[in-house]
């Protein structure tokens, strides 16, 4: 909204609105006040159903009109009270900024001492905790699961975090820095260094380094091809690097399915997984008992 800063656009939102609402009013009072003459019966819409069912042009009832009044009346006020009309904030200044910031400031004056006590706690015993450990459930269903499920088996492009396949590290306090600072985990194209068939070599190469049935002369062409092109992150044996989030690739974990065609499609394409910082949002003390909760998915 930073292009619409002009106060053009205020004046042009108001008047719209207003006269859009007054407008309805003039139309509701035009077609209302009209009153039949003596012995005039009203005309039809020329509208007839079940052969003699027809639709009168009658007046509306004066307790519907009236509520439509009211509608518009009501609008009018709200207007005035409420923001609504371009950048006019209403004479009451409210605004859903200050409404969440009042709600989020009363809810950490009642549940802050408990976040804290938890937060003096190393997150292991958070996580033996069962009030600990349910407040991190309760956090994790809200902010977690949509990515990872509800139970946190996660789904293809979002970890399992009940397993102990970690990409940076499954330590208490890993998981933590995880979850304050997110991570962004990229897996470069590599088509254009492997031309020829030697993407599928690669990947015939990786396949065999976690047992999958694989082409062995494939293997050997790309195992010299996955040494000058892939160890650099993978390492020479596979096993990845946790500093760097590279997966390890001789375990039965895919993030991305295990097939060959997924798995050049890794390779052809690349990567680019993003996983958000909840530090800000969520204060370090909610983020050190989500942790807990996470981490007992798969220490239980």
């Amino acid at each position: 909204m930073s292009d619409f800063t002009s106060e053009f656009w205020t004046w042009y939102i108001s008047i719209i609105t207003v006269v859009s609402i007054l407008a309805c009013g003039v139309f509701l009072w035009k077609l209302t006040t009209r009153k039949l003459a003596p012995g005039e019966k009203p005309g039809t819409m020329g509208h007839v159903w079940d052969e003699n069912l027809e639709e009168y042009n009658n007046p509306l009832p004066n307790w519907w009109r009236w509520l439509f009044y009211i509608t518009i009346v009501f609008s009018l006020i709200y207007l005035v009270l409420y923001p609504g009309l371009g950048s006019f904030s209403g004479t009451l200044g409210w605004s859903s900024v200050d409404q969440y910031e009042i709600e989020m400031a009363a809810a950490d004056e009642q549940f802050g001492p408990i976040f804290a006590k938890y937060a003096a706690m190393e997150i292991p015993a958070v996580a033996a905790d069962p009030q600990g450990l349910k407040i991190g459930e309760n956090l994790y269903l809200n902010y977690c699961a949509q990515c990872h499920a509800s139970d946190a088996r996660g789904s293809r492009g979002f970890p399992n975090l009940t397993d102990n396949a970690w990409q940076y590290g499954g330590e208490p306090e890993t998981i933590k820095l995880t979850l304050l600072n997110g991570r962004q985990g990229i897996m470069p194209p590599m088509a254009a260094a492997l031309p020829g068939e030697g993407v599928k070599d690669v990947a015939h190469y990786v396949m065999s380094l976690s047992g999958m049935t694989h082409d062995n002369l494939r293997k050997t062409r790309g195992a010299d091809l996955f040494q000058s092109n892939c160890a650099v992150c993978h390492g020479a044996d596979g096993t990845g690097n946790k500093m760097l989030g590279a997966p390890n690739l001789t375990d039965d974990v895919w993030l991305y399915g295990r097939s060959e065609s997924a798995i050049i499609e890794t390779i052809v394409n690349g990567r680019n997984n993003v996983m958000p910082a909840w530090g800000e949002f969520l204060g370090e003390d909610k983020v050190h008992i989500l942790s807990a909760y996470v981490w007992s998915l798969s220490n239980q």
